[in-house]
């Protein structure tokens, strides 16, 4: 089976998470891969709706999306929510990664839009990170989570 083609939004405060993600994929000793489809390089613009049709393009490539959720991700309207709106207007499964380590859904922290939309949720880690882009399937609506045994079987605790 092929990588999945994935697009990882978060908030600009969050970009050393999204950069973390990266040298996982890179490092030989992590077993996490995926097909990014982020941008190649920043946008140098102020111009929003340019940088919107970009990214449109962009998570138009992806079958996954990846939201990292950190601490103020759910009040991120301009971009982070507009990119999760185009994900699920394109059928994207959505994988919410919890910054905090939490298990499941973090509701002061979600934002609003991917609440009951069929997501998982996850922590920021990368076994349980790659076992959702290969395992999840999107549901038609609530709140989703890995029972405690997968965690077991994938080394947590």
């Amino acid at each position: 089976m092929g990588l999945p083609r994935t697009f990882v939004g978060f908030s600009s405060t969050d970009i050393n998470y999204y950069r973390l993600m990266l040298a996982w994929k890179e490092h030989e000793h992590i077993d996490f891969d995926f097909a990014d489809c982020q941008l190649a390089k920043e946008i140098n613009s102020e111009d929003e709706s340019y940088i919107k049709r970009k990214c449109r393009e962009r998570i138009g490539m992806a079958g996954t999306f990846i939201s990292l959720i950190g601490s103020d991700t759910r009040n991120k309207h301009k971009y982070v929510r507009w990119e999760l709106e185009v994900a699920l207007e394109k059928d994207c499964r959505i994988i919410g990664v919890n910054l905090d380590g939490t298990r499941q859904i973090s509701q002061e922290k979600c934002p609003p839009i991917i609440r009951d939309a069929g997501a998982i949720f996850v922590p920021y880690s990368p076994k349980i990170i790659a076992y959702a882009l290969e395992n999840y399937e999107m549901h038609e609506k609530g709140n989703w989570h890995y029972k405690d045994d997968v965690y077991k079987k994938l080394g947590y605790k």
